[in-house]
């Protein structure tokens, strides 16, 4: 049981560090307008529909994010 409850404590923890991240990066989104306007991305934009897709930016933070998740599993 308590080796359990250990695995559970650390599990909350990662996840606590993860959202304060991702929470830190939605703040900093606002100073990189570049930031989901990429060449790439996709917008049609009609006279009351505007539908986007973001496909540019969806494969750079896929990128990104396969390259975190590689080094830190290496460890």
């Amino acid at each position: 049981m308590p080796d359990s409850m250990h695995s559970i404590g650390k599990m909350l923890i990662f996840t606590g560090i993860v959202v304060v991240a991702m929470g830190g990066l939605l703040m900093l989104m606002g100073k990189f307008s570049w930031f989901g306007k990429l060449p790439g991305d996709i917008v049609i934009q009609k006279k009351n529909f505007t539908f986007y897709f973001p496909l540019a930016t969806s494969i750079l933070l896929s990128v990104i994010l396969s390259l975190i998740f590689w080094i830190f599993g290496k460890r």
